[in-house]
């Protein structure tokens, strides 16, 4: 690497060489560098269009820093720099000890980027990326900033402010609210055992561009993506969350999606047991999202039964892990991952145990018969699953309930009725009962997670030894706040707690 000018000193020069040299050993052999320089005295909206703009028009970004003797600085070189390299977009930033032109002649970036208020402006870079054959681009940045701030919210914190519990069920069912946060202290050390489909959930959020002028096509711009763990995987970490000794046992492909998502479940202290079976690549759904609504749902799956073989190392892990265990939930999203012969095989094993069961079969957009599951304590179907499994479409509610009850000759039942709340349908005082709960949360950012973390809760509290009545309420809160955010996210008894702690936000039923 040569330098030579006149602008600067030897030793200069020196670290100069240095700097360029280390940041080259840093992005490796192959790889597009993009360089933007500037003062940063405070990194507004702008500044962050133009990085985003050149970090995707080359595999590396860096960003040189002005010295403090550079015109408009207020504040100086370190903290300066402190705030740039916070940026994750970033890729290295380095302080400049020089005109941006010197460290450019030395380093030759592939592209150098200023924004769009330089163009047809003298440019002390100019000459420099034309002595090495790169490029000098323009760009404001595209306006989506404001609309990634939102979407952190949205993924962020549930918003308990929308929350709003019902008054009158308590009092039907003679418990108070705030006794409830007895009933979520003894979730921690249950050991729990999830059974079930593991599911990728990825959210695509995107800026809408507008109609398509050659076809009637929404034409939109992806602006940001998150990736989640579904599917049993999250009912599982839900449980894990909530404070119980988890252990997960599930098929997947050995694929990217099936190794992140064994890595986000050991980040949340779930034991999973994965069967790799080559014929059934981890299950991806992605959701391409605009201004807070799912325009377009895709997934990625197969839907085959899984092999004897591979269902009797799923029966195998189960049984080495169900020792000891409170709860065994059934997860099942109907792609083949529970055949009927492993459902009865563990289910047996379960009775004989005499360990609290629960099912929940979803059939969003399959088939599913939740009624399979039989002998449980708790099976938690939407309406449309308790009328499939039952074969049911005119009887009212209540008997939708009981008779699937008797049909699948589970103890309680509760169905999930999305806006409407849900029904519960279980024994007290020596009859079956059943009672409504409405839906606590109003203003849903995204329902996709609620009967999950409903299922998860409800089970939770009534193999702590909670009643179906109580546990209901329970698994309404959990629901309450589960879909207070975007996306698929552990819940935190924390979370439920400070829900408990805000006692004017009722709602008559």
């Amino acid at each position: 690497m040569n330098f030579q000018s006149a602008k600067v000193d030897e030793s200069v020069a020196a670290r100069l060489i240095e700097t360029a040299a280390e940041t080259k050993r840093l992005v490796g052999p192959g790889k597009k560098i993009s360089f933007v320089s500037g003062n940063f005295n405070v990194v507004h909206p702008g500044h962050l269009r133009i990085l985003k703009f050149a970090a995707e028009s080359a595999d590396f970004l860096v960003v040189g820093v002005n010295p403090d003797t550079a015109h408009g600085i207020t504040v100086e070189a370190k903290m300066r720099l402190e705030a740039i390299r916070a940026l994750s977009i970033v890729d290295h930033a380095v302080a400049l000890e020089c005109e941006a032109d010197e460290f450019i002649r030395t380093l030759q970036p592939d592209f150098v980027v200023k924004g769009n208020e330089h163009e047809g402006r003298p440019n002390i870079e100019a000459a420099a990326v034309e002595s090495y054959g790169g490029q000098l681009l323009f760009c404001s940045g595209e306006m989506q900033f404001s609309s990634i701030s939102l979407l952190k919210r949205d993924y962020g914190e549930p918003n308990l402010s929308v929350i709003r519990k019902a008054r009158n069920y308590p009092q039907r069912h003679g418990f108070e609210v705030d006794s409830l946060k007895a009933d979520l202290a003894a979730f921690a050390g249950l050991k729990v055992v999830v059974v079930g489909d593991l599911i990728v959930d990825r959210y695509v959020d995107c800026d809408p561009l507008g109609m398509s002028q050659e076809d009637p096509t929404i034409v939109v711009t992806p602006i940001a993506s998150k990736t989640f763990v579904g599917g049993a995987g999250i009912v599982a970490a839900h449980a894990r969350s909530l404070g119980a000794d988890v252990s997960f046992v599930t098929v997947g492909g050995g694929d990217p999606e099936g190794a992140d998502a064994l890595k986000r479940l050991d980040d949340y202290g779930v034991h999973t047991l994965m069967m790799e079976d080559e014929t059934r690549p981890t299950t991806l759904k992605q959701r391409f999202r605009a201004h807070g609504k799912t325009l377009l749902r895709v997934n990625q799956l197969r839907q085959h039964a899984i092999s004897k073989p591979i269902a009797d190392q799923m029966t195998d892990a189960v049984m080495g892990c169900i020792d000891g265990a409170d709860l065994l939930l059934f997860s099942d999203f109907n792609y083949g991952c529970l055949p009927q012969s492993l459902v009865d095989r563990i289910t047996a094993e379960g009775i004989q145990r005499k360990i609290m069961m629960g099912a929940d079969s979803q059939a969003s957009s399959q088939l599913s018969d939740i009624s399979r599951f039989r002998g449980m304590d708790l099976v938690v179907p939407t309406e449309r699953e308790a009328r499939l499994a039952t074969q049911d479409s005119d009887s009212g509610l209540a008997v939708l309930a009981n008779n699937l009850r008797c049909k699948s000759n589970a103890k309680n039942v509760l169905i999930t009725l999305g806006a409407e709340g849900m029904l519960v349908h279980g024994e007290k005082e020596g009859e079956f009962q059943t009672d409504r709960l409405p839906a606590f949360n109003a203003s849903p950012k995204d329902v996709a997670g609620g009967g999950d973390s409903v299922f998860t809760a409800v089970a939770l509290s009534m193999a702590a030894g909670t009643d179906v009545w109580r546990s209901a309420y329970i698994g309404a809160l959990a629901a309450g706040c589960q879909v207070s955010t975007v996306g698929n996210q552990p819940l935190k008894l924390q979370t439920l707690y400070e829900e408990i702690d805000l006692p004017d936000h009722f709602d008559a039923e």
